[in-house]
């Protein structure tokens, strides 16, 4: 059985100001729903995230600002740190732990500076929002051995979703093809499948193909 972290939930005391916030973040807004007065509830998910963070009004009687430690993990934690300041956030130096990785039962616990021997989970920056809600950002460049779950093999449905795409891709590219000169087909193809899988429709699609061929790969149409 899969078991994956969706959702956590912070707790906040503006949700407007919160909101905005997150934004700015650039994390994208999944939704924001209010039934009433009394209960709002927002769903934000940092770029490229498989979880997300939920906040708002009538959530959660946590007190404002009390989560800590919330983690995102970057492949460069200087890189994100410059991005996130660009942004208009307060981060802190970059910093490790003079114990390991999130270990605050020592004395003074945070030291400045990158991890001296540059190894992957050991560096962070930190900020806060509005609320004092704390995150970190952990440099992660090499997983350590056992921290990525095996892939398992597609299921039935899967490998028939997937070959309904491609039936449906090699009927649009026939469109193309009957107009436009010499070209790769698997361009056009690949092109054609990564605007679906955004959740384009199928001509939105076809369009995004086209322009890729005409803009990357300089496919002229055929004369007519």
């Amino acid at each position: 059985m899969d078991m994956k972290l969706e959702v956590v939930v912070i707790p906040v005391s503006d949700v407007d100001r919160t909101k905005a916030f997150y934004e700015k973040l650039g994390f994208r807004l999944d939704i924001d729903y209010a039934a009433d007065e009394k209960f709002r509830v927002l769903q934000f998910t940092p770029p490229n995230s498989e979880a997300s963070i939920i906040f708002g009004k009538g959530i959660t009687p946590a007190k404002s600002g009390s989560a800590d430690s919330l983690v995102l993990a970057v492949n460069d934690v200087d890189a994100a740190r410059k991005d996130l300041i660009a942004r208009g956030v307060n981060v802190s130096e970059v910093f490790h732990y003079a114990g390991g990785p999130f270990n605050n039962a020592v004395k003074n616990p945070r030291v400045g500076g990158r991890d001296s021997q540059g190894r992957s989970y050991y560096s962070f920056a930190s900020f806060e929002d509005p609320d004092g809600n704390g995150w970190l950002l952990q440099e992660i460049t090499t997983r350590l051995p056992g921290r990525e779950w095996k892939s398992r093999r597609p299921s039935g449905t899967e490998v028939a979703t997937l070959a309904e795409l491609l039936r449906e891709t090699e009927q649009r590219h026939g469109d193309y093809q009957r107009t436009h000169g010499k070209h790769n087909w698997w361009d056009w193809y690949a092109a054609y499948i990564d605007a679906r899988e955004a959740g384009n429709s199928p001509d939105q699609a076809a369009a995004a193909a086209d322009r890729y061929m005409a803009e990357a790969k300089h496919v002229v149409a055929s004369p007519a």
